[in-house]
């Protein structure tokens, strides 16, 4: 029949049947004939969509970044949705207007002024590590923002792929962070050297103390040899000194015995002496006794010496000396 449609619509989408401004069937899923010249149609769809989004944003220091990421939304509230924006389609199916793609248009902008209000307190080097931050608020933002509660929308999910800055600046930072890179390695390699020669240093100054500490105890061990020898030789000074003066004490004493012994002497006859000495043979004894006659020789009148007597004083005589002496004083007497 002329004019008359059928249409079917899957679980993700909501049908509602206008007429006369009143909504006359409406629900996700449903199927409905209906009268081209006196209904309108408007079809929303209720899956969940990925929205990409790819924006530029200046950062603090005046340095373009490319801002790429995803949001998925999806339409919690077909009908005010509808009261907001045109979702009516034609007999053919196909949108009467183009207010179902400017959805994506205002959610992309509201991101993106979000985001520059992000980039604009940082610098380059900050916003390219600032991902996750940057992530986090957009989320948070997006949950909150009026514009998808006005049109129904639920925003599921903010996903940021990556913040990039231009060739030019990117060829700069990598120089940049080469260089640095390049630093630390040179500055690691210094400080190994640094620590080896440190180390050798070290073992060097060790083995400097330990010949220290081994010439110290040679020291110690000749200074201890030499005050031995030092002390060796003062008590053989003190030795030698004492023994002098035993000596000394032994020489005063014997001069001492000595002059008591002449002073005795001088007033003894020395004939009396040597007839008293025990290293007087009987010969002295006789000379002795001749020269005792000799001075004598006027006392005497007659003296007779028998041939025993000259013969035992002109050759080796074993007779007593005390029986010669006792002899010759006898011819004395006589």
């Amino acid at each position: 029949m002329i004019g008359l449609r059928y249409l079917k619509s899957t679980p993700t989408t909501y049908l509602m049947r206008f007429r006369n401004g009143q909504i006359r069937r409406h629900g996700a899923g449903i199927s409905m004939f209906y009268w081209t010249f006196n209904s309108i149609i408007v079809r929303v769809n209720l899956a969940s969509e990925d929205l990409p989004f790819v924006f530029e944003q200046q950062t603090s220091d005046f340095q373009d970044v490319t801002i790429q990421g995803n949001m998925t939304y999806r339409v919690a509230d077909p009908q005010q949705l509808a009261k907001k924006l045109d979702f009516s389609i034609d007999a053919r199916g196909r949108y009467q207007s183009d207010d179902p793609d400017s959805i994506r248009d205002r959610l992309v902008r509201m991101l993106q002024v979000e985001a520059n209000e992000f980039s604009r307190q940082r610098s380059i080097t900050e916003m390219l590590t600032a991902g996750p931050d940057l992530t986090e608020r957009l989320q948070t933002f997006a949950s909150k923002a009026t514009i998808p509660r006005d049109l129904g929308l639920e925003i599921e999910s903010v996903v940021l792929l990556q913040i990039k800055p231009t060739p030019e600046m990117e060829s700069a930072l990598q120089a940049e962070t080469r260089e640095a890179t390049l630093q630390k390695a040179d500055l690691a390699v210094h400080e190994r050297r640094k620590s080896a020669i440190a180390a050798e240093q070290e073992i060097r100054e060790r083995e400097l103390q330990n010949e220290r500490i081994t010439q110290e105890k040679q020291r110690e061990v000749r200074e201890a040899e030499l005050a031995a020898d030092v002390a060796i030789e003062l008590g053989r000074e003190e030795l030698v000194r004492q023994q002098a003066a035993n000596e000394k004490t032994l020489a005063s004493a014997r001069a001492e015995t000595l002059r008591q012994t002449f002073d005795a002497m001088s007033v003894v006859d020395w004939k009396t002496i040597a007839a008293s000495s025990e290293s007087t043979d009987a010969k002295q004894l006789i000379a002795m006794a001749f020269g005792e006659l000799a001075e004598n020789a006027q006392k005497i009148g007659r003296l007779d010496i028998s041939p025993d007597l000259l013969r035992d004083l002109m050759g080796d005589t074993t007779t007593d000396g005390s029986n010669t002496q006792s002899g010759s004083r006898r011819r004395k007497s006589e």
